[in-house]
């Protein structure tokens, strides 16, 4: 199934012939897909069949009925469950050991419609809507209207349950207000209208007020196809994925429309998943499908989870670079003597020359100070070997010039890191015998140690160490950030083939200055 893309924009986000795999089939009509980021497993309602399922590696099960015919879903910081109620028109609370507590269900002694969706901000703060289609049949319990319109609603950082909750938008504006999301900087909320076809976005001010509403995007119709504005997300780019007719639609920030992802059933919501957060997952009539994307989701706040594979970090709207400092560490890998110094082993190569060249030491010194100051892990990758190499294994002519040269030993001065790189206390330090840092190595475990996933890598060699590192690292599901002034090999040309050709799929590359900013 070929998806449409209507502005080059599109194919950075999703491939045009990404396929479309149905893990998942034979419910009632599907909702409010969430992933669990620890222990890596999705939750879905199907809403008139009145149950919660689980999807897993082991398959699909039940996880609750009834469930009180659930729809919309996330979990809070703290991974406890939160979930939109249709039939008895509450938010309500599950903690991870099963206890339900009912966060909201009336306002100004009114019952509420039946929360729809539902998505929690950094502050703590829940934002859900409140259509009326739980009263419907199927759907929901068929009862009349206790309100008679429709909202938007906040629930503050210091909430307490059974306290009417903040209506944020004028009562009167939305006909059937269903899917929200905030931006990458939770500075804009958009809430989209399925009766109404469109999305409005509003800037989000101190304390949750909205101002500046208006028209993001509108006519998400097609006569021709099923589907209407019903689930939405926004990516860590700032994309707004919506359901609309024949699949999702997708809007770059700015609201103009640049593609069309489709789905062989009607969708109602998504969600991003997997452990490396580049599968899709859709909430589409019978069957929960499931799409590889390039982009991951909104760095939402039940991701940052201790133990959860978090998304990565990614430019936004503005296209700055923006890293979380908690996730990131700094590798220095190869800046010994040997290898970038005159004198060294590898002098010859013209290695000592590109190294100056690309002014790499005094780059890395500057990265690796600040990445102190905030916390940031140290890790300084060394190769080294004890005097004629015992085992060692000669199986390419790099590894033999090696040898030849007599270079990296334990001990020597050529083994050691170069002046203005060596590690300082509380710095990590890795030793290795193949070009790249993972082979055979403590780094994962540090790694691990730290709950760090995002590695910014710097040193020597580009084309060699630096680029296998990267690849592998890229395979393993971290993310790979290549300061380009950071590193050095033999040669520009070298340097500049691997920068520009083969790194580009494996690992954002920028600037040291642009890290450091991006770490502020």
């Amino acid at each position: 199934m070929a998806h449409e893309a209507l502005d080059p924009a599109f194919r950075k986000l999703i491939d045009e012939h990404a396929p479309v795999r149905q893990p998942g089939s034979g419910f009632i009509f599907t909702e409010g897909p969430i992933w669990h980021p620890v222990d890596h497993y999705l939750l879905f309602s199907d809403m008139p069949g009145d149950v919660r399922r689980r999807m897993d590696r082991a398959g699909v099960r039940e996880v609750m009925t009834p469930s009180n015919k659930g729809n919309g879903m996330t979990y809070d910081a703290d991974l406890n469950l939160l979930v939109c109620e249709h039939s008895t028109s509450s938010v309500a609370r599950f903690r991870p050991d099963g206890t339900r507590e009912v966060l909201a269900s009336h306002f100004e002694g009114r019952e509420l419609n039946s929360p729809n969706d539902i998505v929690v901000k950094s502050d703590g703060s829940v934002w859900f809507t409140d259509p009326w289609y739980g009263r419907m049949p199927g759907f929901g319990v068929e009862r009349p209207r206790d309100l008679g319109w429709q909202g938007v609603f906040r629930l503050p950082p210091n909430h307490r349950p059974g306290d009417d909750p903040q209506l944020v938008v004028d009562r009167y504006l939305f006909t059937m207000p269903n899917g929200l999301c905030f931006s990458p900087d939770e500075t804009r909320l958009y809430i989209n209208d399925t009766e109404q076809a469109n999305i409005r976005v509003y800037d989000v001010g101190p304390g949750g007020t909205l101002t500046n509403g208006r028209v993001f995007a509108s006519g998400i119709r097609d006569s021709l196809k099923e589907g209407v504005p019903d689930g939405m997300k926004c990516d860590a780019s700032g994309n707004v994925w919506v359901t609309a007719p024949g699949g999702l639609w997708v809007y770059e920030p700015g609201g103009k429309l640049i593609g069309k992802v489709a789905i062989p059933e009607k969708p109602a919501n998504l969600h991003w998943g997997g452990e490396d957060w580049r599968t899709l997952y859709v909430a589409a009539s019978t069957s929960v499908y499931a799409i590889p994307v390039k982009v991951g989701p909104r760095n939402e706040p039940f991701m940052r989870a201790r133990g959860s594979s978090r998304p990565p970090a990614a430019p936004q709207g503005d296209d700055a670079l923006r890293l979380d400092a908690s996730r990131c560490a700094l590798i220095i890998q190869d800046m010994q003597n040997d290898v970038v110094i005159e004198g060294g082993a590898f002098a010859a190569s013209g290695s000592p020359q590109h190294c100056r060249d690309q002014n790499a030491i005094a780059n890395i010194a500057r990265l690796a100070a600040r990445c102190r100051e905030l916390g940031v892990p140290v890790i300084h990758v060394h190769f080294l070997v004890h005097p004629g190499a015992p085992g060692f294994t000669l199986n390419a002519p790099l590894f033999e010039g090696l040898l030849d040269e007599s270079a990296m030993v334990r001990g020597t001065w050529g083994a050691r890191a170069v002046d203005g790189l060596e590690p300082q206390p509380g710095d990590h330090v890795v030793e290795k015998m193949r070009m790249s840092a993972w082979e055979g190595t403590s780094l994962e475990t540090v790694l691990k140690a730290e709950g760090r996933d995002i590695l910014i890598e710097t040193g020597a060699w580009t084309n060699m160490s630096i680029e296998h590192t990267a690849r592998t690292g890229a395979d393993k599901g971290y993310v790979m950030v290549i300061p380009e002034d950071g590193c050095s090999t033999m040669n520009a040309d070298w340097h500049r083939a691997s920068i520009d050709y083969a790194m580009q799929n494996v690992a954002l590359v920028t600037k040291v200055d642009e890290v450091i900013g991006a770490l502020a």
